[in-house]
């Protein structure tokens, strides 16, 4: 594991909130504060277990996402395609229906959506299927 915790900047948290809070549940990470300039999603690491994996949603208006791309790991397939599901309920656009990217490796399995900000936002699973 490369990232232990990463923040993504959108200019409008009232609008991306609904977003987040639906492709995380899909993930099953949960929220773990809201603030009016910020939401957390996982588990801070710790000395005991320095494993984990967080994200902040952090409102900071003016700034241009320019198609940053963020990828999140899925534990199954059927999970990517609940992100994907829930991403679209939250009024988001596709940017790559859930499927086989054979061109990364034989088994990815990823969706991609858009953020109200244009982040492009990915859920993967790299195992086949079971």
């Amino acid at each position: 594991m490369i990232l232990d915790h990463v923040s993504i900047t959108v200019n409008d948290l009232g609008t991306a909130a609904p977003f987040y809070d639906a492709v995380m549940a899909a993930l099953e990470v949960p929220c773990v504060w809201r603030e009016a300039d910020g939401i957390g999603y996982g588990l801070r690491s710790t000395e005991e277990a320095e494993a984990a994996s967080y994200l902040t949603i952090l409102h900071r208006p003016g700034v241009v996402a320019d198609r940053r791309h963020w990828a999140f790991r899925a534990r199954d397939r059927a999970m990517v395609c609940a992100f994907h599901a829930a991403g679209l309920a939250a009024g988001r656009r596709d940017d790559g229906a859930p499927g086989l990217r054979p061109h990364y490796h034989a088994a990815y399995y990823g969706a991609f959506l858009l953020d109200p900000d244009g982040n492009r936002v990915e859920a993967v699973c790299h195992r086949p299927e079971a």
